[in-house]
């Protein structure tokens, strides 16, 4: 387990198929720490590969240090007839809790924004965040994001409310 003075040498890669296990354990990790979900580790696992053989779904990029996959980050795609461009979804963020607050999500993020702002049809990157999730809304407002007037609704046609 590294210390908090450990500088860490992060690199970001897309995902690739051997990396569908540690991402669907990343997401239910997710589900489980923010909204206390148990989520079926099966459809997690299909959602995720559906992502990773299917990049009109989405994209999955992971960081790893040392050979090791310890952040993930994914972006889903929403066209703006507002803007004529497309809304890049940031989604699954998740870093394993050995390497929380080191700069992790950070390096994640400006990857996805640089790789969003450089596509000229990329008119915005945006996500949604639990309400009371006050550490990283200040992490998003770090990083340039601001908070909209919006809320998110749904409508689930699974069997959850």
């Amino acid at each position: 387990m590294p210390d908090g003075r450990t500088v860490l040498n992060i690199s970001i890669r897309d995902a690739l198929k051997g990396d569908v296990d540690t991402i669907a354990e990343f997401n239910a990790r997710l589900a489980q720490e923010t909204e206390g979900s148990m989520l079926d580790p099966g459809v997690v696992k299909a959602g995720v590969l559906a992502v990773v053989e299917n990049p009109t779904r989405g994209r999955y990029w992971v960081a790893e240090a040392d050979g090791r996959i310890v952040g993930q980050i994914q972006t889903t795609f929403e066209w703006s007839d507002w803007r004529n461009g497309m809304l890049w979804w940031i989604q699954s963020v998740y870093v394993h809790p050995d390497f929380r607050r080191r700069g992790i999500y950070s390096t994640l993020y400006r990857h996805v924004e640089s790789l969003a702002s450089r596509q000229p049809d990329v008119c915005g990157i945006r996500l949604y965040v639990e309400r009371d999730n006050e550490p990283a809304q200040q992490t998003y407002s770090a990083l340039g994001m601001s908070m909209t007037d919006y809320r998110v609704m749904e409508r689930l046609f699974n069997g959850e409310n």
